[in-house]
């Protein structure tokens, strides 16, 4: 049997196909165990006692700031040792502080867990992409990115509905045992199929050793698209997560929905919309891309967009039209993903693309991750007693101006992308 080989003719160790879908299993899990939480947090808060302000610090701040700030040094070691070994050991240490979750008695509890969540999560993502920009061409690039990418909705999705069904049939303690444990079995088989790429710049040049995060930094510096882009997927993704991790409870706040409707609601939004989203960005960037310009130009005419449809959709009382509305802005607010993603994997050399990767997740989770879904719980608490159960309606309302702001960024970046842009070989 002869090795699978890419369209230059390059070998390869493993499928394409069959790295991608144990890369996207992993994500799915990564996001399972994440947003997990969402549905969950109306019987923890009722369990534990906490306010909505330390809800967000769980869903936030808790796992965000280790978990960004990590990142960039575990994938500067994957890109000097082995990108699916550190996958590997991320997956397993991430799953098993999920199960720990299970196991709180109070806050700080509940806290250090998702603290060891972040930490273990925080080697899983940017390699994925060094290792999707080793196995496909540029041409294919944005789409496989987007199909990694659709971890993103399928394991909201799956979190949600899992956790929701399993919280409200049995407990909400089990559902952190189930789905940490199932992110441990899936462990060796991903490390059995999939095998990374030896190190080269191009068919002829061995491999030269991997830059320093330094390097890479200085390298990004000199580029405005990559700071424009990286910002502006920041603001949008404090919306992304906030709504996100708001929304079950929203439902059950503003529409009197029990837990599993909840479930069933942003599942079904999460699924249908993110996946129509993450998918449509990343084929029309492969199509448009030979006009490097709509590599970001395509987010920010999907921010722009979205952003009032999804207040037509906070806004209305009836649950039917909520749910179609919010369809429509779901998917818009993923299109990001597929033409972004490989805009950074380009504007660095292979060898520093997991570190570039990470640069960029960095900004984005720490202020996306770390002060959406935070900001969106204290000011929640602060309409509270002027707005009563309606004060997270009253909150997202409040930060949907932030998805004008990314796609202005995402405009900015546009200009300057073909000039950053450095081209395969």
């Amino acid at each position: 049997m002869t090795q699978p080989a890419d369209a230059t003719g390059r070998v390869l160790p493993a499928k394409a196909s069959v790295v991608l879908a144990m890369l996207l299993l992993v994500y799915i899990f990564n996001f399972l165990d994440r947003m997990m939480l969402s549905i969950l947090a109306t019987p923890i808060q009722a369990d534990l006692g906490l306010s909505d302000s330390q809800m967000g610090l769980l869903g936030g701040l808790a796992f965000a700031v280790l978990y960004s700030t990590l990142a960039v040094p575990l994938s500067a070691v994957a890109d000097r040792t082995s990108r699916s070994m550190v996958i590997t050991i991320a997956l397993v240490f991430w799953s098993a502080f999920t199960a720990l979750c299970g196991v709180a008695q109070n806050f700080m509890q509940i806290f250090l867990a998702r603290v060891g969540v972040g930490i273990g999560e925080a080697g899983g993502v940017a390699p994925s992409y060094a290792i999707i920009g080793d196995y496909f061409p540029p041409r294919r690039r944005a789409t496989a990115l987007a199909i990694y990418s659709l971890g993103i909705p399928i394991g909201s999705a799956v979190g949600v509905m899992g956790g929701g069904w399993i919280a409200s049939t049995i407990d909400w303690r089990v559902a952190f045992f189930v789905m940490g444990g199932l992110g441990i079995l899936i462990a060796p088989a991903f490390k059995l199929l999939v095998k990374d790429v030896p190190r080269v710049d191009s068919a002829e040049t061995p491999a030269q050793p991997a830059l320093s995060i330094t390097a890479v930094f200085l390298i990004l510096a000199k580029k405005p698209s990559f700071w424009f882009m990286a910002f502006g997927a920041a603001f949008s993704s404090m919306l992304g997560y906030g709504i996100g991790f708001w929304k079950p409870s929203f439902l059950i706040r503003s529409f009197e929905l029990d837990l599993w409707g909840a479930a069933l609601f942003s599942g079904g939004v999460l699924l249908i919309g993110g996946v129509t989203g993450m998918l449509a960005g990343g084929t029309l960037a492969d199509r448009l891309g030979g006009d490097r310009k709509w590599y970001p130009r395509l987010p920010a005419i999907a921010f722009i967009i979205g952003a009032p449809i999804y207040a037509a959709g906070v806004m209305t009382d009836s649950l039917t039209l909520a749910f179609l509305l919010f369809l429509i802005p779901q998917g818009l607010n993923y299109v990001w993903f597929g033409p972004v993603l490989t805009a950074v994997q380009h504007l660095v050399e292979p060898r520093a693309r997991a570190t570039a990767s990470a640069i960029f997740l960095l900004i984005n989770n720490l202020i996306g991750l770390g002060g959406g879904i935070y900001a969106l719980g204290v000011i929640s608490d602060l309409y509270a007693p002027v707005y009563g159960d309606e004060s997270l309606r009253i909150s997202i309302l409040t930060a949907l101006p932030l998805y004008f702001v990314a796609g202005i960024l995402m405009l900015l970046a546009s200009r300057s992308i073909a000039r950053d842009w450095i081209e395969e070989k």
